[in-house]
């Protein structure tokens, strides 16, 4: 299967799972991209994270038109999220490859720990 095919594929699946979850796209798409498409890990999280602001603005977006969502109760995770997100940028060139997946696996653990057991 060529290269823009798996492309778009990765994209699906991250876009099904935004919509369907309300966020992370970005887990099957990091996969995929690195996994099946064969792109290099620093620059498969970089495009995850510039795919998956659009897909999320479109979910956020859906979710406020069916009148799920709280933009006053989003507000203070916004402001953490953007602090996070500077702070991260400026580290990600500086942490290796094989601790961003060290990373990245124990949030993903954390997680389904969190889901599975405590009730989320």
């Amino acid at each position: 299967m060529e290269k823009k095919a798996k492309y778009r594929l990765s994209g699906v699946a991250a876009g099904l799972t935004n919509g369907i979850f309300g966020g992370g796209g970005g887990i099957p798409l990091l996969v995929l991209l690195t996994k099946w498409a064969g792109v290099e890990e620093k620059k498969a999280f970089a495009t995850c994270v510039a795919v998956i602001f659009p897909m999320c603005a479109v979910s956020a977006a859906l979710w406020y038109w069916r009148a799920e969502l709280s933009l006053t109760a989003a507000l203070p995770y916004l402001l953490g999220g953007f602090a996070g997100g500077r702070v991260g940028g400026k580290l990600f060139k500086k942490v290796p490859n094989l601790w961003l997946r060290r990373i990245f696996a124990l949030f993903l653990l954390y997680g389904g720990w969190r889901y599975l057991f405590t009730g989320g």
